[in-house]
């Protein structure tokens, strides 16, 4: 007879592999931020757990040459750019196919702040501020 595991999960000794993201919440009297200010998360989807600081500024995609590349059939080649814009930090979706979602609302271009949440595709990133 096959082995058939129970559903849901017998909780094991096995530590927890998920993580925790803990974001700070948004502060509306701060001053503009610095170009470096910035970074994203990816909290969920294929590259949890991966961050990148936002400089001058960042394209995503599904592209090899994007600089946050995010390598799934429901991300344009060139998808959304981020960029720090008078030290506010923006998102522009450059005409993808699935759109550019922000907080859940379709969007082509978006003012962020820290603890905003971006969808691109099936990956789920989040504004945080760099250290």
């Amino acid at each position: 007879m096959p082995f058939v595991e129970s559903f849901p999960p017998r909780p094991s000794d096995e530590p927890d592999p998920t993580e925790t993201i803990e974001v700070p919440s948004a502060d509306g009297d701060r001053e503009p931020a610095a170009a470096a200010a910035y970074a994203l998360i990816v909290a969920s989807g294929p590259r949890r757990g991966l961050h990148w600081a936002i400089g001058e500024g960042l394209q995503a995609g599904r592209s090899p040459d994007a600089d946050i590349f995010l390598d799934d059939v429901t991300v344009s080649r060139h998808h959304a750019e981020f960029g720090v814009e008078g030290g506010v930090l923006v998102v522009r979706d450059l005409g993808s196919t699935n759109g550019t979602y922000v907080n859940g609302v379709r969007s082509d271009e978006s003012v962020l702040d820290v603890g905003d949440q971006v969808i691109i595709g099936r990956f789920h990133l989040i504004v945080a501020a760099d250290s």
